[in-house]
């Protein structure tokens, strides 16, 4: 019988390591080979900077998280401008969550068996995200219109107080949804990226990505329908190289922009592979452009 000296161990972790290393290095490989599977630019709308923290500020590493948005029922418009985890957008109801192999044929049922349905598992899905697309105006117009109602309110309440900071409000809601707000919505879901990108061919406006979606209730008409929402998204923080974190380094600390400031502090190329990961190609800021 061989003796597990302290030699062994260490050689044996130390293996270990090299296995780990290879095989994550042979998945970025093969992530990365052949055309991406989409390549979009993006602004610090939609790849934020983390917020700064002591932890942060000991650690040498830096990334970006991807913020995403959807539209839901509310005409009014979310007040969302970050991920939309949790909200239920109006594209996944019963029909497609039974698209996406979730069991619905409840349909019209008690509610107890409606409960029952949104109590399934949640399951990983390919989801669509669309950047500055009708799902992004539609939410615009939203944000207009209410404002006009909101000024309208206030101009027939003269020497009303609180419909002119009703107003005033409206008017920047306006503006961040026009300047500062995400402009990347979840506007599909299914199981097949080959399906998915047929029906979205533009692969410099919209990305395939791994998703988890769950069902749940929404009141509709003072009933409760099966609907779903995405809990997450695989991977949402997308690393910064280390020879682009110099361009980001000064905005860490330095204050948000006004909400009617519209040039973006930095600009970057977001690259999608072969096995739908994502990462920075490029980034520029606007001092650094020619």
């Amino acid at each position: 019988m061989i003796a597990w000296t302290r030699g062994r161990t260490l050689a044996a972790g130390a293996a270990l390591i090299l296995l780990t290393n290879a095989v994550a290095l042979s998945g970025v490989f093969i992530n990365r080979s052949g055309e991406p599977e989409s390549r979009l630019m993006l602004s610090e709308r939609e790849l934020s900077l983390p917020y700064r923290s002591y932890r942060q500020a000991e650690n040498s590493g830096l990334a970006l998280t991807l913020t995403w948005r959807v539209l839901d029922a509310d005409e009014e418009g979310s007040d969302y401008g970050s991920s939309n985890y949790g909200v239920q957008p109006t594209w996944l109801d019963a029909a497609h969550l039974a698209t996406l192999g979730f069991e619905t044929s409840a349909g019209n049922a008690t509610q107890e068996a409606r409960e029952r349905l949104a109590r399934q598992l949640p399951r990983q899905v390919l989801v669509v995200f669309e950047n500055a697309g009708p799902a992004w105006r539609q939410s615009v117009e939203r944000a207009r219109a209410g404002a006009a109602r909101q000024a309208a309110a206030a101009a027939a309440n003269p020497g009303s107080e609180a419909f002119a900071k009703q107003a005033r409000a409206g008017q920047e809601r306006v503006a961040i949804e026009e300047n500062h707000y995400s402009r990347l919505f979840a506007i599909d879901a299914g199981l097949d990226a080959a399906t998915l990108r047929s029906r979205y061919p533009d692969r410099s406006r919209y990305l395939i990505l791994r998703g988890t979606i769950r069902p749940t209730l929404r009141r509709h008409d003072r009933q409760y329908q099966l609907g779903g929402y995405i809990s997450g998204v695989a991977i949402d923080h997308i690393n910064v190289p280390f020879a682009l974190r110099p361009l980001l380094e000064p905005l860490r600390n330095a204050p948000q922009p006004l909400p009617d400031a519209s040039t973006p502090r930095y600009e970057v190329q977001l690259t999608v592979g072969q096995r739908l990961e994502p990462w920075i190609e490029t980034l520029t800021t606007p001092a650094a452009k020619p």
